[in-house]
């Protein structure tokens, strides 16, 4: 009888030493379940953070490549001869860059305040001439080429006139 009693401990002490053993095993394929989860909810943001930052520059890419095009219109509407203001053709174009600006409104693009007076901002503006003037602070006098923020984002700094005071 004690014979089984011992018999039946040792089986008992087996069991519970599988027991722990299962249960420790249990617990590190848990933290590695855990950990393998984390690393590919932190890989799915980082896949999709890179996919929009490649969207976005994307469009940057191909909203610069249209911007000269952009340019040469709202120079030809703005150089129109006075003889040729009422011309049907002249019109029609000009309602061209009404719809071009709507097309551009569209795509998040918003052309940068750079007009006579408004106040310098070396984050939007580019100097590229400056005169003398009675300004405390240096303040655009021309704006020379429009710029663009895509979405809040620079991609195309406005080339300006500045003007200011030398003292």
């Amino acid at each position: 009888m004690a014979k089984d009693k011992a018999k039946q401990q040792e089986q008992n002490d087996e069991a519970l030493a599988t027991i722990e053993n299962l249960e420790q095993q249990l617990g590190e394929m848990t933290i590695d379940l855990q950990r393998n989860r984390a690393d590919f909810e932190n890989y799915r943001k980082r896949t999709d953070v890179e996919k929009e930052n490649a969207r976005v520059q994307g469009a940057a890419m191909a909203i610069l490549k249209l911007l000269p095009v952009v340019d040469n219109i709202e120079r030809a509407i703005s150089h129109i001869p006075d003889d040729l203001q009422d011309n049907k053709w002249a019109q029609s174009v000009n309602g061209l860059t009404k719809q071009l600006d709507k097309s551009i409104d569209g795509l998040g693009l918003k052309r940068i305040e750079a007009k006579p007076g408004t106040l310098f901002d070396p984050e939007l503006h580019e100097a590229i001439a400056s005169e003398d003037g009675e300004a405390d602070e240096a303040k655009i006098a021309e704006e020379l080429q429009a710029g663009y923020e895509l979405n809040g984002r620079v991609i195309r700094h406005s080339m300006v006139k500045v003007t200011h005071n030398d003292e």
